[in-house]
Protein backbone atom coordinates (compact mmCIF):
# COMPACT_ATOMS: atom_id res chain seq x y z
CA UNK A 1 0.00 0.00 0.00
CA UNK A 2 1.37 3.47 -0.87
CA UNK A 3 2.84 5.37 2.04
CA UNK A 4 1.81 8.77 0.67
CA UNK A 5 -1.30 9.89 -1.13
CA UNK A 6 -0.79 11.16 -4.69
CA UNK A 7 -1.43 14.84 -3.99
CA UNK A 8 -0.10 17.50 -6.35
CA UNK A 9 2.90 18.02 -4.07
CA UNK A 10 3.68 14.31 -3.98
CA UNK A 11 3.32 14.00 -7.75
CA UNK A 12 5.71 16.92 -8.18
CA UNK A 13 8.18 15.32 -5.77
CA UNK A 14 8.15 12.06 -7.70
CA UNK A 15 8.46 13.92 -10.97
CA UNK A 16 11.65 15.54 -9.65
CA UNK A 17 12.97 12.20 -8.35
CA UNK A 18 12.13 10.55 -11.66
CA UNK A 19 13.94 13.25 -13.60
CA UNK A 20 16.98 12.90 -11.37
CA UNK A 21 17.14 9.15 -11.88
CA UNK A 22 16.55 9.40 -15.60
CA UNK A 23 19.19 12.07 -16.14
CA UNK A 24 22.10 9.86 -15.00
CA UNK A 25 24.12 9.38 -18.27
CA UNK A 26 25.00 5.72 -17.81
CA UNK A 27 26.40 5.42 -21.34
CA UNK A 28 29.08 7.96 -20.53
CA UNK A 29 29.74 6.46 -17.10
CA UNK A 30 30.10 2.93 -18.48
CA UNK A 31 32.44 3.91 -21.32
CA UNK A 32 34.64 5.79 -18.85
CA UNK A 33 34.74 2.81 -16.47
CA UNK A 34 35.59 0.46 -19.35
CA UNK A 35 38.34 2.82 -20.50
CA UNK A 36 36.68 3.39 -23.87
CA UNK A 37 37.08 7.17 -23.94
CA UNK A 38 34.62 10.04 -24.13
CA UNK A 39 31.37 8.79 -25.66
CA UNK A 40 30.63 12.28 -26.94
CA UNK A 41 33.64 11.92 -29.25
CA UNK A 42 32.68 8.46 -30.55
CA UNK A 43 30.35 7.69 -33.45
CA UNK A 44 27.26 9.88 -33.33
CA UNK A 45 28.18 11.32 -29.94
CA UNK A 46 24.91 10.02 -28.49
CA UNK A 47 24.93 8.63 -24.94
CA UNK A 48 22.76 5.58 -25.66
CA UNK A 49 23.34 1.87 -26.20
CA UNK A 50 23.73 1.96 -29.98
CA UNK A 51 26.57 4.46 -29.79
CA UNK A 52 28.23 2.59 -26.94
CA UNK A 53 28.21 -0.46 -29.21
CA UNK A 54 30.26 1.55 -31.71
CA UNK A 55 33.14 1.45 -29.22
CA UNK A 56 33.42 -2.24 -30.07
CA UNK A 57 32.51 -3.39 -26.55
CA UNK A 58 29.35 -5.51 -26.50
CA UNK A 59 29.63 -5.82 -22.72
CA UNK A 60 29.60 -2.03 -22.29
CA UNK A 61 26.65 -1.72 -24.64
CA UNK A 62 24.71 -4.44 -22.82
CA UNK A 63 25.41 -2.84 -19.45
CA UNK A 64 24.30 0.56 -20.76
CA UNK A 65 21.08 -0.99 -22.07
CA UNK A 66 20.33 -2.56 -18.70
CA UNK A 67 21.14 0.57 -16.72
CA UNK A 68 19.22 2.94 -18.97
CA UNK A 69 16.22 0.64 -18.88
CA UNK A 70 16.67 0.00 -15.18
CA UNK A 71 16.64 3.66 -14.17
CA UNK A 72 13.24 4.11 -15.81
CA UNK A 73 11.90 0.96 -14.19
CA UNK A 74 13.31 1.98 -10.80
CA UNK A 75 11.59 5.36 -10.94
CA UNK A 76 8.24 3.72 -11.70
CA UNK A 77 8.50 0.93 -9.14
CA UNK A 78 9.67 3.16 -6.30
CA UNK A 79 6.97 5.74 -6.94
CA UNK A 80 4.27 3.08 -7.25
CA UNK A 81 5.30 1.42 -3.98
CA UNK A 82 5.50 4.67 -2.02
CA UNK A 83 2.84 6.86 -3.62
CA UNK A 84 0.61 4.94 -6.03
CA UNK A 85 -0.04 4.61 -9.74
CA UNK A 86 -0.36 8.32 -10.57
CA UNK A 87 3.04 8.98 -9.00
CA UNK A 88 4.47 6.02 -10.90
CA UNK A 89 3.36 7.49 -14.21
CA UNK A 90 4.67 10.95 -13.29
CA UNK A 91 8.03 9.53 -12.21
CA UNK A 92 8.22 7.39 -15.34
CA UNK A 93 7.48 10.25 -17.68
CA UNK A 94 10.08 12.48 -16.05
CA UNK A 95 12.69 9.71 -15.93
CA UNK A 96 12.25 9.37 -19.68
CA UNK A 97 12.54 13.13 -20.20
CA UNK A 98 15.53 13.20 -17.85
CA UNK A 99 17.32 10.69 -20.06
CA UNK A 100 16.50 12.60 -23.24
CA UNK A 101 17.15 16.05 -21.79
CA UNK A 102 19.57 15.80 -18.83
CA UNK A 103 20.42 19.12 -17.23
CA UNK A 104 23.99 17.89 -16.57
CA UNK A 105 24.65 17.61 -20.32
CA UNK A 106 23.03 20.84 -21.44
CA UNK A 107 19.74 18.98 -22.10
CA UNK A 108 21.44 16.95 -24.86
CA UNK A 109 20.85 13.35 -23.86
CA UNK A 110 19.88 10.04 -25.37
CA UNK A 111 17.02 9.04 -27.61
CA UNK A 112 15.07 7.28 -24.89
CA UNK A 113 14.55 3.79 -26.31
CA UNK A 114 16.05 1.70 -23.48
CA UNK A 115 14.39 3.91 -20.87
CA UNK A 116 11.09 3.62 -22.76
CA UNK A 117 11.32 -0.17 -22.66
CA UNK A 118 12.21 -0.15 -18.97
CA UNK A 119 9.23 2.07 -18.22
CA UNK A 120 6.85 -0.16 -20.15
CA UNK A 121 8.12 -3.27 -18.35
CA UNK A 122 7.61 -1.61 -14.96
CA UNK A 123 4.26 0.03 -15.73
CA UNK A 124 2.69 -3.03 -17.36
CA UNK A 125 5.01 -5.98 -17.92
CA UNK A 126 2.92 -7.62 -20.70
CA UNK A 127 3.10 -4.36 -22.66
CA UNK A 128 6.82 -4.08 -21.96
CA UNK A 129 7.49 -7.61 -23.16
CA UNK A 130 5.45 -6.98 -26.30
CA UNK A 131 7.44 -3.79 -27.00
CA UNK A 132 10.75 -5.60 -26.45
CA UNK A 133 9.76 -8.41 -28.80
CA UNK A 134 8.61 -5.85 -31.35
CA UNK A 135 12.00 -4.12 -31.16
CA UNK A 136 13.83 -7.42 -31.57
CA UNK A 137 11.72 -8.46 -34.54
CA UNK A 138 11.99 -5.12 -36.35
CA UNK A 139 15.72 -4.81 -35.67
CA UNK A 140 16.38 -8.42 -36.73
CA UNK A 141 14.50 -8.02 -40.00
CA UNK A 142 15.92 -4.60 -40.92
CA UNK A 143 19.34 -4.94 -39.22
CA UNK A 144 18.86 -1.28 -38.28
CA UNK A 145 18.67 -0.32 -34.60
CA UNK A 146 16.70 2.86 -35.18
CA UNK A 147 14.08 0.97 -37.17
CA UNK A 148 13.57 -1.38 -34.24
CA UNK A 149 13.31 1.60 -31.91
CA UNK A 150 10.78 3.45 -34.03
CA UNK A 151 8.56 0.44 -34.62
CA UNK A 152 8.69 -0.54 -30.94
CA UNK A 153 7.85 2.98 -29.74
CA UNK A 154 4.94 3.23 -32.16
CA UNK A 155 3.63 -0.14 -30.99
CA UNK A 156 3.57 0.77 -27.30
CA UNK A 157 0.19 2.47 -27.23
CA UNK A 158 -1.28 -0.17 -29.53
CA UNK A 159 -0.10 -3.03 -27.31
CA UNK A 160 -1.37 -1.22 -24.20
CA UNK A 161 -4.84 -0.85 -25.70
CA UNK A 162 -4.95 -4.44 -26.97
CA UNK A 163 -3.77 -5.83 -23.63
CA UNK A 164 -6.18 -3.73 -21.56
CA UNK A 165 -3.86 -1.09 -20.10
CA UNK A 166 -5.61 2.07 -21.30
CA UNK A 167 -3.92 4.53 -18.89
CA UNK A 168 -0.51 3.22 -19.97
CA UNK A 169 -1.52 3.69 -23.61
CA UNK A 170 -1.78 7.46 -23.13
CA UNK A 171 1.69 7.69 -21.62
CA UNK A 172 3.13 5.33 -24.26
CA UNK A 173 1.75 7.55 -27.02
CA UNK A 174 3.35 10.65 -25.46
CA UNK A 175 6.69 8.89 -25.10
CA UNK A 176 6.51 7.66 -28.70
CA UNK A 177 6.16 11.23 -29.94
CA UNK A 178 9.35 12.19 -28.11
CA UNK A 179 11.16 9.09 -29.41
CA UNK A 180 10.26 10.07 -32.97
CA UNK A 181 11.40 13.66 -32.41
CA UNK A 182 14.69 12.43 -30.98
CA UNK A 183 15.10 10.16 -34.01
CA UNK A 184 14.43 12.87 -36.61
CA UNK A 185 17.95 12.57 -38.07
CA UNK A 186 17.63 8.78 -38.17
CA UNK A 187 14.30 9.04 -39.96
CA UNK A 188 15.87 11.31 -42.57
CA UNK A 189 18.68 8.77 -43.12
CA UNK A 190 16.20 5.91 -43.30
CA UNK A 191 14.37 7.73 -46.07
CA UNK A 192 17.66 8.36 -47.87
CA UNK A 193 18.81 4.77 -47.39
CA UNK A 194 21.95 5.85 -45.54
CA UNK A 195 21.12 4.77 -41.98
CA UNK A 196 23.94 2.57 -40.55
CA UNK A 197 23.16 -1.04 -39.83
CA UNK A 198 23.75 -2.75 -36.50
CA UNK A 199 27.45 -3.19 -35.81
CA UNK A 200 28.46 -0.61 -38.41
CA UNK A 201 30.51 2.31 -37.06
Amino acid sequence: MPVLESSAAVLFLWAVIGYGLGSVPFGMVVTRIFGLGNLREIGSGNIGTTNVLRTGSKAAAALTLLLDGGKGAAAVLLARFLAGEDAAQAAGLMAFLGHCFPVWLGFKGGKGVATFLGLMLALAWPVGIACCLTWLAAAAVSRISSMGALVSAASGAVWAMLLGYQPVAVLAALLAVVVYIRHSANIARLRAGTEPRIGQK
